[in-house]
């Protein structure tokens, strides 16, 4: 076959041409197409055999190499054009060509459980009545699916103050335990790699405007059961809903999860017995491990972590009984998950210690395991304390405990496991009335009191 000769961009049109052609310039050189699968026009090389393709071509002289990279790839449309020389065809631009434009992989999904990088960008989760990195799925899950994780506790000023009836919406000592907890918690996330922001304000408001500053995806909370908390949610998603931002709820207040009830909330019995009886023998789920490293705090938006306030802050006095307490170091209960813990397994091992026919009974100062105002600020979840009891007790706790024979009622370590069902119970009943509108509730009913 015969080679192709060199292309001359300054030569005359081809005398033998059908056409008068017009001579074409470097410039325009640069911008035509090339196809080796495609014979090229005869008024730029010698045409090869019909029935063969040129397998060489010679490129333009040196002075128009620096401009070869301009080449582009064209549809066969801008093709026919090239080889139609009525029509012009040296237009092109950047955009068209691939080669300027970076390939993209897709991201893995972020159910891939071989994904290293998760599939949110970042989320917040928002603490409430559940201050404790164990046992906390809000946490667990929001740090799993993301690749940043902004945990965030507000100091309402709604619940500070007096109340309609003059009393105190939040007293010194609960309010000193609030903050006691909290102030752990801080410390707990920052040992495993986090933080906690702190604010004090509305939900409502500081929830939306962090979501904005460090652009996160989605906000993890745990569900609560006051009415003033469930409307206060509702306020929370429908601010997101607008702006795009999904809200996760989960459950962790109870020994029973909600979903795991064998009757729809709705259908809850109003009165203990009835509760119990249903319940009896439900499955309790596990507890979540405590992660040990968590994910860092978004970089994006420079967020203060702020200052956990106190109780002058929040409108609050010492009374004389707390201070001298603090002076002598003699607080007797300090707040916080690792106190809680500390206070259970202490709990556990001594009733361990005792003999077996003590166990019915629990007298003088050590009549309670005094563990309640952790579980109500959420330090220690319920299940928690179960599997702890479960693992040091000296008989397995069990609902069904008051049917054996030898039991004589809740006895022993089952009593504990009586109490933390009247703490289902009402919380259960709580939640019934303030998700649902009732016309006509019927009143809440039992047939004992308890120790919460």
């Amino acid at each position: 076959m015969e080679s192709p000769k060199p292309i001359d961009t300054s030569s005359e049109p081809n005398p033998d041409s059908s056409e008068t052609q017009q001579p074409i310039s470097p410039l325009q050189f640069t911008s035509l197409t090339l196809s080796l699968s495609t014979l090229l026009p005869t008024h730029f090389i010698t045409p090869p055999k019909p029935t063969q393709i040129p397998k060489t071509l010679t490129l333009p002289t040196q002075t128009h190499l620096s401009s070869i990279h301009n080449l582009s790839l064209t549809t066969t449309s801008n093709l026919q054009s090239f080889l139609n020389p009525t029509k012009q065809f040296f237009k092109s631009t950047p955009s068209s060509n691939p080669l300027q434009t970076p390939l993209s992989l897709n991201p893995r999904r972020p159910s891939d459980p071989s994904n290293a990088v998760a599939g949110r960008r970042t989320s917040v989760v928002w603490f409430r009545n559940d201050l404790r990195v164990h046992d906390n799925e809000c946490l667990s899950t929001a740090n799993n699916e993301s690749m940043s994780v902004l945990p965030v506790y507000i100091f309402d000023p709604r619940d500070y103050g007096k109340s309609k009836s003059g009393f105190d919406k939040t007293g010194p000592y609960r309010a000193a335990f609030l903050i006691e907890s909290v102030l752990n918690l801080r410390k707990n996330l920052e040992a495993r790699g986090s933080g906690l922001i702190v604010r004090i304000g509305k939900p409502e408001t500081v929830i939306p405007e962090l979501v904005k500053d460090v652009g996160a995806d989605a906000v993890y909370a745990h569900r609560e059961v006051s009415h003033d908390e469930v409307k206060g949610e509702e306020k929370i998603e429908m601010k997101l809903k607008d702006e795009g931002i999904e809200m996760k709820y989960y459950w962790g207040s109870t020994l029973y999860h909600v979903d795991d009830l064998p009757f729809k909330l709705d259908e809850m019995p109003t009165n203990y017995g009835g509760f119990r009886e249903k319940v009896q023998g439900l499955k309790i789920r596990k507890t979540i491990d405590a992660i040990d490293q968590l994910r860092g705090l978004p970089v994006s938006g420079d967020v203060e972590h702020g200052e956990i306030p106190s109780l002058v802050d929040l409108g609050l006095n010492p009374t004389p009984t707390m201070n001298q307490a603090k002076a002598t170091g003699n607080a007797t209960l300090v707040g916080g998950e690792s106190e809680a813990l500390e206070r259970l397994k202490k709990f556990a091992s001594e009733f361990k210690a005792k003999p077996n026919k003590d166990d019915s009974t629990v007298y003088g100062a050590n009549f309670s395991c005094k563990i309640s105002p952790w579980l109500a600020m959420g330090c220690l979840s319920p299940r928690s304390m179960f599997d702890e009891l479960k693992k040091s007790a000296s008989r397995t706790i069990s609902a069904a405990a008051s049917n054996k024979k030898d039991g004589g009622g809740d006895a022993g370590m089952n009593w504990l496991m009586y109490e933390l069902l009247w703490r289902d119970f009402f919380r259960f009943v709580t939640k019934k009335y303030s998700s649902a509108k009732q016309n006509n509730p019927a009143p809440v009913t039992a047939c004992t009191g308890a120790v919460a």
